[in-house]
């Protein structure tokens, strides 16, 4: 891959000497989560979307699920300790983290949140998480994910 062709996200894992994989697919930001996992070939167990939050105290919050399942409102805001916790609306997505609906990483944003993964993320050799662009995805050991967001595994599905 060509240094140009690299995204932040690409470049921070290169920078922490995190190994990883690139996937792409024709760019698409209608393609629902598990007909990604389809395009990769891969069980959507496997591929995870990144939601970006907001709690009741204003803070911010990322959490990472598979694409097949649905963040539950009131674990997310247990996890982070907030009494309530909403979706935030997606025209300021990129304003607050740099990444556009479709497209967003939990690694390389404007400013780094306090983020959460799934649990089920942890009994895996391997997961998909977006490269920070819309048709390009990482394959990384969330151990390695975990590592460079400093997220903390929770139980956090409906």
């Amino acid at each position: 891959m060509k240094a140009n062709d690299k995204t932040n996200v690409m470049r921070v894992l290169d920078s922490k000497k995190i190994s990883y994989n690139s996937h792409t697919y024709e760019p698409d930001a209608t393609l629902t989560g598990e007909q990604i996992a389809g395009i990769l070939n891969e069980d959507a167990r496997h591929v995870f979307k990144t939601l970006v939050t907001q709690g009741k105290t204003g803070a911010y919050y990322v959490f990472v699920v598979p694409v097949a399942e649905e963040l539950d409102l009131k674990k997310a805001a247990k996890a982070a300790g907030e009494k309530s916790i909403d979706m935030i609306k997606q025209k300021e997505l990129l304003p607050l983290t740099g990444y556009v609906h479709g497209g967003c990483s939990p690694i390389g944003m404007k400013k780094q949140f306090k983020t959460y993964i799934h649990e089920t993320a942890s009994g895996l050799d391997k997961i998909y998480v977006s490269a920070g662009k819309v048709g390009t995805q990482i394959e990384v050991s969330p151990s390695d994910l975990i590592s460079v967001t400093g997220a903390v595994i929770s139980d956090i599905i409906v």
